[in-house]
């Protein structure tokens, strides 16, 4: 099993939303986070006077897939969300040793 942990713009979360729906994502955690990459923010000028803007809204989605469904996701992910400028985002993959659905007590892919 896999932890997909997706950092994307807001705009882009029903695409990314939709893309997990049809590779059959069990479920998904969704944060509203902000913070900066490589771009460093932006500058803007408010009644004459410029503002660096450094902290940019973001939204985080986490999904826990088979080993066997990350490579499509990342796949449909990078073609669909992306708009070839920077803050795209990024995902990053883990490893995950043992999931354990409380309610029946099920271990690994059953309890996803």
């Amino acid at each position: 099993m896999k932890k997909l942990e997706m950092v994307i713009k807001p705009e882009k979360l029903e695409s990314l939303k939709s893309i997990l729906d049809d590779s059959q994502a069990s479920g998904v955690m969704i944060t509203n986070i902000m913070g900066y990459g490589n771009q460093k923010g932006f500058t803007r000028m408010y009644r004459g006077t410029t503002y660096a803007v450094n902290l940019l809204p973001k939204v985080k989605v986490e999904t826990v897939v088979s080993d066997d469904a990350v490579e499509d996701i990342i796949e449909k992910v990078t073609k669909t969300i992306s708009t070839g400028n920077y803050g795209d985002g990024k995902i990053f993959v883990y490893d995950v040793a043992d999931a354990v659905r409380i309610r029946t007590g099920e271990r690994g892919e059953d309890a996803l």
